[in-house]
């Protein structure tokens, strides 16, 4: 097998899920599994949750279509809106929840269960206050079934509290057009904040993979990921270079391992000597299987990034593993 090796602990993903579910009681728990559920497997992943989660979230309609068809059947908000027919029409043949933000996509999605996006200062999807009135127009009451909002700055106490204020406002007047709509306000960041921002319920992505975001404590998570390197050759130096790199000690034996930056790793971040090839890189441990990342937190550290992106990244070509 030449792809890399991705063992993925599906035990450690329930434990992960358990114990949001110990920080937020019988609120509504959706979890996460957008992008492949961080690089995780979405459809697996989605099935060892579903007794635990009360539903999911995806990025695309597509997502949302492969849970069904992997035998998904709890509610699946997608997050990104609608922004064509196409989308619309996707969301509501496989029983999705759409997001609205504007009237554009409302009216694309006014057939589908819907959850309104409300804007409190991230500036990415959603409503802004001036507006919501007229989207709500848009939407039947019996169609709407959520509105939420997005932290921006978690870590951030008074960001997040004035964020906070501002969708319990506009919360206000989505109950007004739709008395029975499910608020939810917070990702990990919120859930660790706790309180108030656990709203109605809680959208969870990060914690399920063992992580917590920038400004929180980790403690009570455990990574779920590990990633490994096949051995493809050892190799006797002839010459002065590790790759495409001068060599600046002398070696004697080295051995080239079946994964590059199209893997999913940062060229300039070495796992052995030197940087990365495409497809390959070089090693003077020798093992058949040599593991490339067991922290994502720590490999992220090394590459300048966050633990979202390293999971996201490092599963691109690889051989998934499931144990339990």
């Amino acid at each position: 097998m030449q792809k890399t090796l991705s063992v993925v602990n599906l035990s450690a993903i329930r434990s992960n899920a358990l114990y949001v579910r110990s920080l937020i009681g019988k609120r509504f728990f959706y979890a996460v599994v957008k992008a492949d559920a961080y690089g995780h497997g979405a459809e697996i992943v989605s099935r060892a949750l579903e007794d635990v989660v009360d539903g999911f979230c995806v990025a695309i309609a597509d997502e949302g279509a492969a849970l069904r068809i992997g035998g998904i059947t709890k509610p699946v908000l997608v997050l990104a809106p609608p922004l064509g027919k196409d989308d619309a029409d996707k969301i509501n043949f496989y029983g999705l929840q759409a997001s609205v933000g504007d009237t554009h996509s409302a009216y694309l999605a006014r057939e589908c269960a819907c959850h309104v996006a409300i804007n409190t200062g991230m500036n990415r999807y959603g409503c802004c206050a001036e507006g919501l009135e007229e989207v709500l127009s848009v939407i039947p009451e019996n169609a709407l079934v959520g509105a939420y909002s997005h932290m921006y700055a978690a870590e951030n106490a008074v960001e997040s509290r004035r964020q906070l204020s501002a969708f319990k406002e506009a919360l206000s007047r989505v109950r007004a057009h739709s008395p029975n709509a499910l608020a939810h306000f917070s990702a990990s960041g919120g859930i660790l904040r706790g309180g108030d921002y656990l709203q109605d319920g809680v959208r969870c992505g990060l914690m399920l993979y063992g992580y917590a975001p920038a400004g929180f404590s980790a403690e009570g998570l455990k990574p779920a990921l590990k990633v490994y390197a096949r051995r493809a050759q050892r190799t006797v130096v002839t010459g002065g270079g590790v790759g495409y790199n001068i060599a600046d000690k002398k070696y004697n034996r080295l051995c080239t391992y079946r994964l590059g930056y199209a893997d999913g790793f940062m060229r300039g971040v070495p796992l052995g000597e030197k940087t990365l090839c495409m497809d390959a890189f070089i090693s003077e441990r020798d093992c058949e299987l040599l593991p490339v990342m067991t922290d994502a937190q720590a490999y992220a550290e090394r590459c300048g990034t966050i633990s979202y992106e390293a999971l996201c990244s490092v599963t691109r070509r690889s051989q998934i593993v499931y144990e339990w």
